[in-house]
C-alpha cells in the first residue's frame, strides 16, 4: 500500500469518525445574515464552541441578508422546519415580540433559567439590552452584532481641501463645498438612510420619532417624524444634492465603494464597517467621529441608538437542544469572544467586561477612535425619545421611508410632502399591526 493510499485512508477514517462524533451530539441549527468575513467569524464561533463541547453541535448557515433571513425563518416556522436560532435585525424586534406572545419564541431569560445557566443582565451594556427587553425588563433575545452610525471621513482629502473634521451639520455642508471645489465628485453620502437620518437624527437631538415612547409604551404609537426639525434636515440634504455636494448611493451599504475608492470623503453609516475598511482602504488615511449636531435643534447631542441584530430562539424543539443553545449563548457572551468580535468588526462589545478587556489589551491606543460608537451610545442616559424604536411592520415602514426619501433626492418631492406621505403610509401599517396583535 502506498504512502499516499495510507494517508488517504487515514484522512477518510478521521472524517468518518468526526462525522460519527458530530452525529452523537445534539444538533442546533443557527441561521444568520452575516456574509463574507463576518460570516467566516460566525463560522469560527460555531466551530470553536463545537470543539469544546462533548454534547452540542452548532450548525451555522448563512441565509441571505437580514430581510431574507427573517423571511426564511418565518416561512420555516410555518412549515414546522424552523431553526433553533435565527438572527433578526433590530427593526424586526416588535414583530418577534408579537410572535413571542403567540408562543413562537423561547425568550432568552427563560431559556437560560431553564438550562440552569447563571445569567446576569447587568453585565450587558444598557444601551444595547434596553432595545430587546419586555416591559418587565426581561431580555427576550441575545444581543450579538450591535452597531451605531458614525461619520466616517477621509482625512487625507479633508487636509488637502483645508478643512477640519466636521462636528455640526453646518460644518458638514461647508466641508463638502470645500471638497467639491478641490475636485471631489461626491463629497458627502450615507447609507441606511432611515436609520441614519431619521431614527438616529431624532435620537441624537432628543426628538421623538413617534408617540408612545417611540412604540415602547404601546402598540397605539403614531409616527411624528414629519416634524420641522427632520423636515428641515432632509431638505438641507436635498439642497446639498442640488449643489453637487451630496450624491445618494443606495439604501444599505451600496455607497460603501464611493468612500473606499475616494470619491466620497464624508460618509455616515455603521461603525461595523471598520474591519473591512482596515483591509480595503490603503490609499488614504481614514477615521470616524461622532454624528454631526444640528445646532438649530439642540445645544448638545443626546445619544445615538443601535442597529445590527440579535439572536432569537424559536420554539418547537427538544430541551437538550435548547440547553445547547443556552451554552452557546453563554460562550458568545464571554469577554474573549466579544472583544475579538468588536476589535475585528467595529460592532460594539455587548458586555462591559468585553469593553474593559479591549481597553486592557490596548486596542483603543493601537486603533484610535474605535470607541466612538460606544461613547455615542453611552453619551447620556437614554430618554424616551432616545432609547430606540419599536414599531410593528417596521421593515415595511423603512421601505416606505426609503421610497419617499428617494423621491426627494430625485427632485420629485420636497422634504415636507415626502415625510408627510411617509408618516401617513407608515401609520396605516401601524394600525394593521395593532389590529392583528393588540
Amino acid at each position: 500500500m502506498t504512502v499516499k493510499s495510507v494517508l488517504s485512508a487515514t484522512v477518510a477514517s478521521i472524517a468518518v469518525a468526526s462525522s460519527a462524533i458530530a452525529a452523537d451530539k445534539a444538533q442546533v441549527e443557527f441561521w444568520h445574515a452575516m456574509g463574507g468575513e463576518l460570516g467566516q467569524m460566525v463560522d469560527t464561533f460555531a466551530s470553536d464552541f463545537n470543539a469544546g463541547s462533548d454534547s452540542c453541535q452548532i450548525n451555522a448557515t448563512y441565509k441571505g441578508n437580514y430581510t431574507e433571513n427573517m423571511t426564511a425563518s418565518i416561512a420555516a416556522f410555518r412549515a414546522g422546519q424552523q431553526p433553533h436560532i435565527t438572527q433578526v435585525f433590530e427593526v424586526g424586534t416588535a414583530t418577534m415580540m408579537a410572535a413571542e406572545g403567540k408562543g413562537a419564541v423561547y425568550p432568552v431569560y427563560k431559556l437560560m433559567e431553564d438550562a440552569g445557566i447563571d445569567f446576569d443582565q447587568s453585565a450587558y451594556l444598557p444601551a444595547v439590552i434596553s432595545y430587546y427587553t419586555d416591559t418587565d425588563n426581561n431580555l427576550l433575545s441575545l444581543p450579538f452584532n450591535s452597531s451605531t452610525p458614525v461619520l466616517w471621513y477621509n482625512k487625507t482629502a479633508l487636509d488637502a481641501a483645508g478643512v477640519a473634521v466636521p462636528t455640526t451639520w453646518d460644518e458638514v455642508e461647508e466641508a463638502a463645498r470645500a471638497l467639491k471645489a478641490n475636485g471631489m465628485t461626491k463629497p458627502f453620502s450615507f447609507g441606511w438612510q432611515s436609520w441614519t437620518n431619521v431614527e438616529n437624527f431624532s435620537a441624537w437631538h432628543n426628538l421623538p420619532m413617534a408617540t408612545e415612547e417611540n412604540g415602547f409604551a404601546s402598540l397605539k404609537t403614531e409616527f411624528t417624524f414629519n416634524n420641522d426639525a427632520v423636515v428641515n434636515h432632509i431638505q438641507r440634504i436635498a439642497d446639498m444634492g442640488e449643489e453637487g455636494l451630496f450624491v445618494y448611493g443606495g439604501r444599505r451599504g451600496d455607497s460603501r465603494a464611493q468612500f473606499v475608492n475616494g470619491e466620497t470623503a464624508l460618509w455616515i453609516n455603521s461603525s461595523a464597517y471598520y474591519g473591512g475598511f482596515k483591509t480595503d482602504i490603503t490609499e488614504f488615511e481614514f477615521g470616524q467621529t461622532m454624528l454631526p449636531l444640528e445646532t438649530s435643534v439642540a445645544d448638545a447631542p443626546q445619544n445615538s441608538i443601535i442597529g445590527g441584530a440579535t439572536l432569537w430562539v424559536l420554539s418547537g424543539h427538544d430541551q437538550p437542544e435548547y440547553t445547547c443553545v443556552a451554552e452557546f449563548f453563554q460562550f458568545l457572551s464571554q469577554p474573549e469572544q466579544q472583544a475579538m468580535w468588536h476589535q475585528n468588526t467595529g460592532y460594539v462589545p455587548i458586555t462591559t467586561a468585553a469593553y474593559e478587556l479591549s481597553k486592557e489589551q490596548g486596542f483603543y491606543e493601537s486603533d484610535p477612535l474605535t470607541d466612538t460608537a460606544i461613547k455615542q451610545l453611552s453619551l447620556n442616559a437614554p430618554t424616551p425619545a432616545s432609547k430606540g424604536v419599536r414599531f410593528g411592520s417596521f421593515v415595511q415602514v423603512r421601505d416606505i421611508i426609503n421610497e419617499e426619501l428617494e423621491a426627494v433626492w430625485a427632485g420629485d418631492k420636497d422634504a415636507k410632502s415626502a415625510l408627510d406621505a411617509a408618516v401617513e403610509r407608515g401609520n396605516a401599517l401601524l394600525r394593521k399591526f395593532e389590529e392583528a396583535n393588540g
